[in-house]
């Protein structure tokens, strides 16, 4: 069952979006080579305890951390701990907050300095997708333009994997709702868009193939044939004509720009 929302729902969701935007600009500045993935996440946990909300993550279905940091070839759902981030390192910094009732999720992908060009384009490309994915999410739209969005400027156009297995998603007083959100797909298919609606938008792209799979933990999904991959986030409102777009990577980007230790995105 898709729950829609009214404007002062959205509003109030707007907030624990520009949180979660603020958490990760938190980390933007933060981020070096050398932090444990854990010692970001500590990072991410503190930050939103002071302003008060609650980690959206932390014991959802068992999760045991803040936050999710994917590196390298994880794709997703990374279980932050001893790793030490290096020079060079794709690391996806998923958050999720709770606020005032309801959650905002996001997610953005930093490349560490002496990343490798075709690292920096990948990300450049995931990133872009998610605008292309966004200018879809209006009234009258289907899900699978989205999707079809998404997978045409990445897949079929820079020839990179879109994972099939996981997929964007509603967004409310719940974490996961209705309606799913997937990367890939066609035009003028799933359900139909309505005001009212909010749904985070999230591509998953892979250097490589699209495979993957599950490490020993039980959490972490990789790729498959070992390349990296990226993923980006946003929450969305459906509009009239026009997405209004909740969570903001303006700050995120500023930081990501002053701060040596990261790689600047074309």
């Amino acid at each position: 069952m898709i729950h829609y929302k009214t404007k002062e729902e959205i509003e109030i969701m707007r907030k624990s979006a520009l949180l979660v935007s603020a958490t990760l600009e938190a980390v933007a500045k933060e981020l070096k080579p050398g932090m444990t993935t854990d010692q970001v996440d500590t990072l991410v946990g503190q930050f939103i305890r002071d302003n008060g909300a609650i980690p959206s993550f932390l014991n959802y279905q068992g999760f045991p951390k803040n936050s999710c940091i994917s590196v390298n070839e994880a794709v997703v759902h990374g279980i932050p701990g001893a790793y030490v981030i290096k020079e060079g390192d794709v690391v996806s910094v998923d958050v999720g907050v709770l606020l005032n009732g309801y959650h905002g999720d996001s997610a953005y992908t930093f490349a560490m300095a002496g990343a490798q060009d075709y690292i920096l384009k990948l990300l450049a490309a995931t990133k872009t997708s998610l605008y292309k994915g966004i200018e879809k999410a209006v009234v009258g739209n289907r899900i699978g333009d989205i999707a079809y969005a998404i997978q045409e400027y990445t897949e079929k156009e820079r020839g990179y994997g879109v994972v099939r297995e996981l997929v964007g998603h509603g967004l409310g007083r719940n974490l996961h709702e209705d309606p799913q959100v997937p990367n890939y797909g066609k035009r003028g298919s799933g359900p139909v868009m309505k005001e009212g609606l909010v749904i985070a938008i999230e591509p998953m792209i892979n250097l490589g193939k699209k495979d993957v799979e599950y490490s020993e933990d039980g959490w972490t999904v990789v790729t498959r044939d070992g390349k990296a991959s990226a993923h980006f986030e946003h929450n969305i409102a459906v509009g009239k004509g026009k997405p209004d777009i909740l969570s903001s990577f303006t700050g995120i980007e500023a930081a990501e720009r002053a701060n040596p230790a990261l790689a600047v995105l074309n």
